[in-house]
């Protein structure tokens, strides 16, 4: 099995004695197969000045791989242009294709997306996994406490549940997660989605199309008139969808959304600025859920280590938490790319409302300020829950600092 850097100069040898193309239909396939062999979500090619970089997203974090010449640019481009669909002559718009494609015994799905550059255009390719999208509630890392309520929320008959985080933080899974568990054949599940992330039986999804005036809202007005129990809108990007959505609420549905905000508060918040009236948010949200993806420790090399005194400071941990507990990271070895660790676990913010926190939402409170009261009523905040996960062994607490922000409490 030959590595990427051989590979890739066997058959640059090959391109170069002669103006056949099956060679960079080769090292197309090689790029990609390579980056599926190492579980990468995201393929990168990026023309520079002097170099053509390729680098993979694993476990959410970049890493270049050794790229193949600069004069094969062209090349390549044009033939993952062709192979997703995109107008091979037209190098001064964005373009968005889709490529399909069995490699390595798998049937794969990529999103494309090409951007003109200075040097050449860059194009980044989605790996969408559908194994990795369809996991049970149990598989998401949710601790047995938070699951067995999360659990309560989604089989209530009616209001909205929240999931917030940034792009790439796993809202879409655990979402599917939680249809996937309610989807009964006594009740109608309908979704409006950007895009149709993987197809799910027995639920109707649509796929939004602003160019013909399919968009989130106009979308979610037509579902209402389909008689829907359930409702999943793939994001509240605008005060029309969030009004429609609360409304769809009031009036005994159940609404599953997400938001952009850094904490599970935030979206209490984020609905009020948006220009929903308090007295709405209040009676019609019943829990929001925030969560971040953390990298596990890899099982092949993990190893005991002593946390210096700013890591334990960072998550404030105290003398009792470090006496009775071991802690690890992984030392980097060929199953894990050398990083030391390997797949990715959710962690969790779980806000659920109740009487004193509507209330605080009815007087327009900060977000803070019901943080600080959720804590206080056991809420276990996303610094929290990443520690259950350090100290349980299961990810590091340099991990959890990377994902979580600082000014979180």
């Amino acid at each position: 099995d030959e590595n990427l850097p051989q590979a890739e100069e066997k058959i640059t040898q090959e391109i170069t004695s002669g103006e056949d193309t099956a060679p960079i239909i080769k090292l197309v396939s090689l790029i990609l197969s390579e980056a599926v062999k190492k579980r990468a979500s995201d393929i990168h090619l990026e023309p520079l000045e002097n170099e053509f970089r390729v680098r993979y997203r694993i476990d959410g974090v970049l890493h270049e791989v050794p790229g193949p010449p600069k004069h094969l640019q062209g090349s390549i481009l044009s033939r993952v242009k062709l192979m997703a669909g995109l107008d091979i002559a037209e190098k001064r718009f964005p373009q968005d294709g889709r490529i399909r494609i069995r490699l390595l015994d798998k049937d794969l799905d990529l999103r494309v997306s090409s951007l003109p550059g200075i040097y050449g255009e860059s194009i980044v390719m989605r790996i969408l996994d559908k194994t990795s999208l369809l996991l049970g509630l149990e598989e998401l890392g949710f601790e047995p406490d938070d699951q067995r309520q999360f659990e309560r929320l989604i089989n209530m008959p009616n209001g909205t549940i929240l999931v917030t985080g940034p792009t790439g933080s796993g809202k879409t899974t655990t979402l599917y997660a939680a249809l996937n568990s309610i989807n009964k054949p006594n009740k109608k599940l309908i979704t409006i989605e950007d895009p149709v992330e993987y197809q799910i039986k027995g639920i109707n999804q649509v796929q939004i199309k602003p160019q013909v005036g399919l968009t989130f809202a106009s979308g979610l007005r037509a579902m209402l008139r389909q008689a829907p129990d359930i409702i999943m809108v793939g994001e509240i990007r605008d005060k029309e969808t969030a009004s429609i959505a609360i409304q769809a609420a009031l009036t005994g549905h159940l609404i599953f959304s997400t938001l952009h905000t850094n904490d599970a508060p935030g979206a209490v918040t984020r609905l009020i600025d948006m220009g929903i009236k308090p007295y709405l948010v209040a009676s019609t949200v019943q829990a929001v859920l925030a969560q971040r993806l953390v990298r596990r420790i890899c099982d092949s090399c993990k190893e005991p280590y002593q946390p210096t005194p700013e890591e334990l400071q960072a998550l404030n941990l105290d003398e009792r938490d470090i006496s009775k507990v071991t802690f690890y990271k992984g030392r980097g070895c060929p199953e894990c790319n050398k990083t030391g660790y390997k797949g990715r676990i959710a962690i969790f913010e779980l806000f659920i409302m109740n009487d004193q926190l509507r209330e605080m939402v009815f007087e327009v409170r900060s977000s803070t300020e019901m943080k600080n009261k959720a804590v206080e009523l056991g809420m276990k905040t996303l610094k929290g829950d990443g520690k259950r996960k350090v100290l349980r062994g299961i990810t590091t607490i340099s991990e959890v600092m990377r994902v979580v922000q600082e000014e979180e409490v």
